[in-house]
């Protein structure tokens, strides 16, 4: 029973990292994930991470061809424009439900993330940024007490999270930045309309902006 125990957590751990590394590119679209090369800096079996990748893959995350391996799976602009409508209906919610849940130390965690987008914005580091836009949505979607809604979240921003790969030079890193501070306002406020509907327009409009980018030149 303890060595499952064992091999469960790592097989989480290991889900865990490689999550990390398609959010912030590490692995883009249509990179080979190599099962040894994980195991061994993990130092285990390849079992726990052939574990791992199959939930990945359960969540649409990764895709396993035989004799090809495990590759991170593209995300096409269709599927962005299907998975922003409903990411807008989940934080339009997450919203209302943190704006009667939100703390001070929360929203001081909030103004940190906003504050580290604008540094990502000076530095034209647009992996930083997505760290910390990530974060602060995550932040409010946890505070929101709704585990469903969290669960369905996670599964969402891993897709959303790979739109790295189609930034563009052209894309104003502070205004993206300088976009959260009417939602942390609305939170600052206890107010749930204002919030869910800061929530829902931003989503919205990032969409638009992503779309936009996504599309061939």
């Amino acid at each position: 029973m303890e060595s499952q125990i064992v091999r469960t957590v790592l097989r989480e751990e290991i889900k865990g990292r490689i999550l990390e590394r398609i959010i912030d590119g590490t692995y883009a679209p249509g990179d080979r994930i190599v099962e040894s090369a994980i195991a061994k800096e993990f130092g285990t079996s390849q079992a726990p991470v052939r574990e791992a990748l199959r939930d990945l893959e359960g969540m649409h995350l990764i895709e396993s061809q035989p004799h090809k391996g495990a590759r991170v799976r593209e995300i096409t602009p269709e599927r962005l424009g299907q998975v922003y409508p409903v990411r807008a209906c989940l934080e339009e919610l997450a919203g209302r439900e943190a704006a009667t849940r939100i703390t001070d130390d929360v929203l001081l965690a909030l103004a940190d993330e906003v504050e580290g987008m604008r540094i990502a914005a000076v530095e034209r580091d647009p992996r930083a940024q997505m760290r910390h836009d990530t974060r602060f949505h995550e932040i409010i979607v946890e505070v929101a007490g709704n585990e469903v809604l969290l669960d369905q979240w996670h599964s969402l921003r891993v897709e959303t999270g790979t739109l790295i790969s189609v930034i563009r030079a052209e894309w104003d890193l502070h205004m993206i930045a300088e976009m959260h501070r009417p939602i942390l306002n609305a939170l600052r406020q206890r107010d749930p309309a204002l919030a869910s509907s800061e929530m829902r327009a931003h989503i919205e409009f990032f969409g638009g902006l992503v779309m936009r980018s996504a599309q061939p030149v």
